[in-house]
């Protein structure tokens, strides 16, 4: 099944080609997710989420639609995956109310740009994190991309994140029963996005699921592009 978002939703520069001109703020969400089926959450980088505000997001939004947290910063760059951290624990822990209704979708591990291939370190922290959470790992430093790194998701079902970037090229390497791609660009030529949809297509068919997310920033488009993405797949090709 194919999932495209945007990595956030609440922006009032969308309005009006995606959002309502007099909708307001506290009803993006919902408006949201009756056009899309899942969203990238860049709030949990900073704060781990307390149980009112899942019920709130669960509450404005329909079953199936997906939540994917962007891992807290305390795990990713300050602690670097340590393994032992209570923190990541507590943070784990604080998506038990989306994981419960399942609504919980893969939870995204953004390495910093310095942090360099560590196989035991990788190993070790996925393997404390609890059976049946789906995890993607963004590399940042070109040494993650060898086949011992790709062993070590695919052991864990961990998927590499397919992240777009003028800086590197991350191979498109499966490593579990699911993609997760990040798109940056704010625009796309049609060409780009034929290529795109062609590519999602053949991925949907290898895989059980399959996330994309487009840059939000300032303007509709990623958002405009997701629910095209979408309508698209779903037709036969």
């Amino acid at each position: 099944m194919l999932y495209a978002g945007t990595s956030g939703f609440a922006y009032a520069s969308w309005k009006p080609a995606f959002y309502p001109p007099k909708l307001p703020s506290k009803r993006f969400l919902e408006h949201y997710a009756s056009r899309l089926n899942c969203v990238e959450i860049n709030y949990t980088f900073r704060a781990a989420p307390k149980a009112s505000l899942l019920e709130n997001w669960m509450r404005d939004s329909p079953a199936g639609f997906l939540f994917c947290p962007k891992a807290h910063q305390r795990i990713t760059h300050f602690g670097r995956l340590k393994a032992d951290s209570d923190f990541t624990q507590f943070f784990l822990k604080s998506l038990d109310p989306l994981r419960a209704s399942q609504r919980l979708g893969p939870i995204l591990f953004q390495l910093p740009p310095n942090f360099q291939r560590d196989d035991a370190v990788l190993g070790g922290f996925l393997s404390v994190v609890p059976a049946g959470l789906r995890c993607s790992f963004e590399f940042r430093h070109e040494s993650w991309w060898d086949g011992a790194v790709y062993e070590i998701l695919k052991k864990h079902n961990a998927a590499l994140c397919w992240a777009e970037s003028e800086e590197r090229d991350v191979p498109k390497v499966l490593t579990a029963d699911f993609a997760y791609l990040r798109l940056r660009k704010t625009d796309y030529t049609p060409q780009e996005r034929e290529a795109l949809l062609g590519g999602v297509r053949q991925w949907v068919k290898q895989t059980e699921d399959v996330f994309v997310f487009f840059k939000h920033e300032d303007t509709p488009e990623g958002a405009l592009y997701a629910e095209d993405l979408l309508k698209r797949v779903s037709e036969i090709p």
